[in-house]
């Protein structure tokens, strides 16, 4: 079973009825319309993202696999709804132990719908890591974001210094990627697409453009590709 508009009309009514009771009361909706097709998605992308790299997990499992938990973590947040509106894949480093390590991602809302590739929020270690590289590698790092069909299709986002982090210029010829603080890169899709019986393939496709920014940011943080 993959996804269908009933996954869609889900997650509006979630986004309409974000509490507690609401969500007991439809669980098993839950469970039919987002859970049982993303674990569909996350199993049929698998193998081909083996392909794209060993390194990368596709787990369709409740408990610390690919489909990230519809329970939003409101301890820090203004925003007390209990529940994420959109579903989220992460197809992450076999070494990383959170989402803020190297992984493929899969972001599927009601009106918006992206593939991404890269880190967010990397640590200070590993953060400290990939601005040496871009300092050291500037080449290989320039050509890895230059591919057009990267280009046509992706464009950096996340956090960003305001100022030249510590030991670099506001000179530096790589300054503007040197004060990001996340290194992700997203790509917009139509909705419907994720109604299409190759929709694995498609995230796939997209994957493989994102390779050679996800082999930079691995090297940088000295795990394999």
């Amino acid at each position: 079973m993959g996804l269908t508009e009933d996954t869609f009309a889900f997650l509006r009514l979630l986004a309409e009825n974000n509490n507690r009771d609401w969500f007991a009361t439809h669980k098993e909706d839950y469970e039919i319309q987002v859970r049982s097709p993303a674990f569909s998605l996350i199993e049929h992308i698998a193998p081909q993202l083996a392909q794209i790299s060993p390194h990368f997990v596709a787990k369709a499992s409740k408990m610390g696999g690919s489909l990230m938990r519809v329970h939003r973590d409101v301890r820090f947040s203004k925003n007390k709804q209990p529940y994420k509106t959109h579903i989220g894949i992460q197809f992450r480093h076999e070494q990383g132990k959170d989402i803020h390590t190297p992984g493929f991602y899969v972001h599927i809302e009601a009106n918006n719908v992206f593939l991404g590739v890269g880190i967010w929020h990397p640590d200070a270690v590993a953060l400290k890591g990939i601005r040496q590289h871009i300092d050291t590698f500037s080449t290989t790092w320039t050509e890895a974001l230059a591919g057009e069909a990267f280009r046509k299709h992706f464009s950096l986002t996340g956090d960003s210094l305001k100022r030249a982090p510590k030991g670099y210029p506001i000179s530096h010829p790589m300054i503007e990627d040197l004060k990001r603080k996340d290194f992700i890169a997203i790509a917009p899709i139509a909705p419907e697409l994720c109604f299409e019986a190759d929709f694995a393939d498609i995230v796939s496709d997209y994957f493989k453009l994102g390779v050679p920014l996800m082999q930079e940011l691995c090297r940088a943080v000295r795990i394999p590709f």
